[in-house]
């Protein structure tokens, strides 16, 4: 058996597979207060349009309740 490098190419995987990770979250440049508010305006937009679809009595997905 010849797996004298193995643990080397392993971690140099792991290195590689950690440092795609890291770079995705911090890609947007905002500090944490501009991110909560940005967060919070989304869920804010999202709650809206799903409370005004319930109103409208729309069927935008999900499960249907019609029975045969």
């Amino acid at each position: 058996m010849t797996r004298g490098n193995q643990r080397d190419r392993d971690r140099e995987r792991a290195q590689a597979r950690g440092s795609k990770k890291g770079s995705q979250n911090k890609d947007d440049g905002l500090t944490p207060e501009q991110r909560r508010e940005r967060d919070a305006k989304a869920l804010q937009e999202k709650a809206a349009k799903k409370a005004a679809q319930a109103a409208g009595g729309g069927d935008g997905g999900g499960k249907s309740s019609n029975k045969k």
